[in-house]
């Protein structure tokens, strides 16, 4: 009887052991996997401001400017289009 009991032991202890091994290691994994979305995160908050900067109105009109060689019409080339409705604005 003390056979089986100590085997018994034997075996739970073993089966606790590799139970904490392994959520050692999932654990691991997981601060790994939090850390990369944090780095993420801060990326995708980067990449906001970025698009923020290009979509700047000045830096659009620069754009149009220097390289599309564009401007604003005069106010003499300006025409209102009326809608059914009234100005629209």
């Amino acid at each position: 009887m003390n056979l089986i009991l100590l085997a018994l032991l034997t075996a739970c202890a073993l089966g606790l052991v590799t139970s904490q091994d392994k959520t050692r290691k999932l654990f691991a994994e997981l601060e790994g996997e939090q850390e990369s979305a944090r780095k993420l995160d801060v990326e995708w908050g980067q990449l906001q401001l970025e698009q923020s900067t290009w979509a700047m109105h000045a830096r659009v009109e620069k754009v149009a400017r220097e390289r599309l060689h564009m401007s604003v019409p005069d106010a003499k080339h300006t025409q209102v289009v009326m809608s059914a409705k009234g100005v629209q604005q």
